[in-house]
């Protein structure tokens, strides 16, 4: 757990406007202890704001994973976050002698939330769905033939893939009654809450499933609203109109703590916030290039001064914890202005007039950053000054949806994002996702054939020691080459009323968020 550290005395200008307006959020000006009295004689409904919105909620095809998060949706296994292994879910057991051909035995007297059973057919339905839909999805899970046999389902791979069970835990494998007119609107699956009303990049309405197959909810109801302000997520909590909020905005954090009943939790996660590289960009195609803008990255002033002690500097993507993460460590002789002046000098590049210029052409680079994470920005604007210093012009652009923009646009050199790297607890996830030429998070663009060979190699290895090395060669390859920076691991915040809300849990997968066992008081 990340504790607060105290921060420098450094001002940063957040161009931002803090838009105040709840947009997402009901009407209310009552404090969290008049609402507990209030909520003594209404139904028992929890109010969750969450800081990234959707206007779909197809579970194949959404990024924001609303649909597991709500409580709508469940996967065929999911992560023990604990000790980091894959765990039963809507399957009970799965085996495989070869990697290849793979048995799943799914729970008896599990029904959809329509009162349809959740038959072996029914799953095959829906994976075949989310194949179809969702080209990485194909890519992830080389899947060949999907065989039905009552509630026992018959999956071939088209190689041998070790690791095929821990991807069945990825949202966008979400079982749902595939014959539901709208899933866009309304998905229909097997979780402890169904959906009654949705407005898109608003909130969702959500009522008890009573016949829910682990044990119907306490809860009567939930509405999981949508605000991208960090700012007025705290205020919606501090005012009392919600009554969870997913990272409030760091420099409330005082403030919060001081009000009588709000609890605040911090967990480290399994993300990180990096600097993505457009390889495609003839500025970036050289690694010395890539090299001076590492080396212009602040990490612990970021870390100190944008999270306020909230996280922890990172150097490679995985948390140092994991066991397949590479123990190397930044020196200072590594990271510095000076530093980066010298690596430009190596890519041929020279200040002239305090402008850093080669063959008479300035460095000039567009910096993507979104709102949605609200350090990300701040972020941007660190870099945008420390690069002035030595004579690049950044130039920042603000964009909705990184994911959509990055995959369809090349007009930029580098952007800031934000990405899980390790929620199945292993390293093949990440690795694949972003720098396999077919993953779904590629940004950068990466095709190297010498990474590409690691990574197909862990793709069929199945010891785990032997996995974590394969893990740790690709990671230090990517440290190495520079295909992309990482910034720092920042902390998942979350902020409710302690008085009213009862079990809970901030997860470091940060998937597994309105569950049957939370409650009220």
């Amino acid at each position: 757990m990340f504790k607060k550290k105290k921060p420098l005395l450094v001002l940063i200008s957040l161009a931002l406007s803090t838009a105040v307006l709840l947009s997402a959020c009901e009407t209310s000006t009552s404090s969290p202890a008049a609402q507990d009295t209030m909520n003594n004689t209404a139904e028992k409904n929890v109010h969750f704001l969450y800081n990234f919105s959707t206007s779909s909620l197809d579970p194949h095809v959404d990024s924001s994973y609303v649909p597991l998060r709500a409580g709508i949706t469940e996967t065929l296994l999911r992560l023990d976050e604990d000790n980091l292994t894959v765990a039963p879910w809507l399957a009970e057991s799965w085996e495989s002698k070869d990697g290849q051909h793979w048995t799943i035995n799914l729970r008896d007297n599990v029904t959809f939330q329509n009162g349809k059973p959740m038959t072996g057919e029914a799953v095959k339905a829906s994976l075949e769905r989310a194949l179809k839909e969702n080209v990485a999805i194909q890519n992830t899970l080389k899947i060949d033939t999907i065989k039905a046999d009552g509630n026992k389902l018959e999956i071939t791979t088209t190689q041998p893939f070790p690791e095929f069970a821990s991807e069945l835990v990825n949202p966008n494998t979400a079982v749902i009654y595939v014959s539901e007119p709208d899933i866009v609107n309304k998905p229909i699956g097997t979780g402890p809450f169904k959906l009654t009303s949705f407005t898109p990049g608003s909130k969702l309405e959500l009522e008890r499933y009573d016949t829910y197959w682990d044990g119907a909810s306490p809860l009567d109801s939930v509405t999981f609203s949508f605000n991208e302000d960090a700012n007025a997520r705290s205020l919606a909590l501090k005012s009392g109109q919600v009554d969870v909020v997913y990272r409030p905005e760091v420099e409330s954090m005082e403030s919060l703590k001081a009000i009588d009943g709000l609890e605040v939790e911090s967990t480290s996660t399994f993300r990180v916030h990096q600097l993505t590289m457009n390889m495609q960009r003839e500025s970036i195609k050289d690694v010395n290039v890539r090299r001076a803008l590492d080396a212009l990255i602040d990490r612990k002033g970021i870390v100190d001064t944008i999270l306020l002690g909230y996280g922890e500097p990172a150097i490679g993507p995985f948390l140092p914890s994991l066991p397949f993460a590479p123990k190397y460590t930044h020196t200072a002789e590594e990271t510095g202005l000076d530093t980066a002046v010298k690596y430009l000098g190596e890519a041929g590049y020279t200040q002239q007039n305090g402008v850093m210029s080669k063959d008479g052409k300035p460095l000039k680079l567009t910096l993507l950053t979104y709102s949605s994470r609200a350090d990300l920005p701040l972020i941007a604007q660190v870099f945008q000054s420390d690069a002035k210093k030595i004579g690049i012009d950044v130039q920042i652009r603000q964009i909705d949806t990184p994911e959509e923009y990055m995959a369809s646009n090349r007009d930029w050199d580098i952007a800031t994002y934000s990405n899980l790297t390790a929620p199945r607890g292993d390293a093949g996830y990440y690795l694949n996702a972003t720098y396999h030429p077919k993953g779904a998070l590629n940004f950068s663009g990466s095709e190297d054939p010498a990474l590409t060979k690691i990574i197909d190699e862990l793709n069929l290895t199945v010891e785990p020691q032997k996995r974590a090395e394969l893990a740790e060669k690709a990671a230090n390859y990517v440290h190495d080459n520079v295909l992309n920076s990482f910034v720092l691991h920042p902390a998942t915040i979350v902020a409710y009323n302690g008085k009213k809300v009862k079990n809970w849990v901030t997860t470091r997968s940060e998937y597994y968020m309105i569950t049957n066992k939370l409650d009220v008081m």
